[in-house]
């Protein structure tokens, strides 16, 4: 059963009830998501599925998102949609020295002790994060450029001759 994104959650409660969260989330919502778009015309889609690892018995939790952001291309100029489609494990910790106890797959989230998390704001910080630095729309081609290789250089007066004349004057 999908239920909606709350606005603030207790991440512990979540864990212990094993909570999952469908649902869509719109691009316009998420104000620094949308500094890096062309506009904020559309949503992602987004599972937020909290639980314990079953090896270890740490605190998760998993998010599955898939986008289509609407990026400028670096080649063209004209926008284009971006693909994200992502799977993110996040162990959940109170204190950075925990973060060496967890395994590979997962990466680190720091909660205060309270667990208070904005699950909103966590979708935003992995679309963000998905934008790659320089994109292009793979549809694009690559634009060369083919310069002459006999181009004569003209040699110019080197402003400075006169004064080395000057210097070689004086000795």
């Amino acid at each position: 059963m999908s239920v909606p994104l709350p606005p603030v959650l207790d991440a512990w409660r979540m864990v212990s009830a094993k909570r999952r969260f469908e649902g869509r989330l719109p691009l316009s919502g998420m104000p620094r998501l949308r500094d890096g778009l062309v506009d904020a015309e559309g949503d992602c889609r987004y599972v937020m599925e909290f639980g314990r690892d079953a090896v270890l018995d740490l605190p998760f939790v998993e998010l599955h998102i898939e986008a289509e952001l609407p990026l400028q291309c670096q080649r063209t100029l004209e926008r284009f949609l971006h693909p994200v489609s992502l799977f993110q494990r996040l162990g959940l910790l109170t204190d950075e020295a925990q973060e060496s106890a967890l395994p590979e797959d997962m990466e680190p989230f720091l909660l205060d002790a309270g667990g208070e998390m904005h699950p909103a704001e966590l979708v935003e910080d992995e679309l963000i994060l998905a934008i790659p630095v320089v994109p292009m729309d793979p549809r694009s081609t690559e634009v060369t450029a083919e310069w002459p290789a006999d181009v004569e250089v003209e040699e110019k007066p080197n402003p400075f001759a006169a004064l080395a004349a000057l210097k070689a004057h004086k000795k």
